[in-house]
């Protein structure tokens, strides 16, 4: 994508696919499980309240090794070479994304992550289903990666 004469290109850094299947088939599944419950203990408290939101941000690399996307940005210096810069995706405002949590995010984030437990039990389900914890940080607070 061009903007402005700059050149913006979207980087992923995860593992080979195999990688990621072994990993969920034999660590991920039960780590993700048990990492969602302790994230959601730490929801019931006010003060664990930032730290479970952060670890269920985490939960897309704890269950299958995947890293959110980055944009970067190729950008032409004042020596003449050229350098990527990672870019920030402009996020939604931070009052309605906490007025979202409280109304909307914290109950269906659940209920989308269990699904995604149940789509990742079928062979069929697997690539959906990773689609799906991929997307938890948005589903939980608005949150764009």
């Amino acid at each position: 994508m061009t903007t402005n004469g700059t050149v913006v290109m979207e980087q992923k850094r995860n593992p080979g696919c195999l990688l990621q299947l072994l990993w969920f088939a034999f660590i991920g599944v039960w780590l993700g499980q048990a990492w969602m419950i302790v994230a959601w203990i730490l929801m019931l408290t006010i003060i664990g309240i930032p730290l479970g939101i952060a670890m269920l941000n985490m939960l897309p690399k704890v269950i299958a090794l995947r890293e959110p996307t980055h944009q970067v940005r190729m950008v032409k210096g004042a020596d003449g070479r050229m350098h990527l810069v990672e870019v920030d995706k402009p996020q939604v405002n931070f009052l309605l994304r906490a007025i979202y949590f409280l109304l909307v995010g914290w109950w269906f984030s659940a209920l989308w992550m269990e699904a995604a437990y149940l789509l990742t039990a079928t062979v069929i389900g697997i690539p959906l289903g990773f689609w799906m914890f991929d997307r938890v940080p948005a589903v939980l607070t608005l949150r764009r990666d």
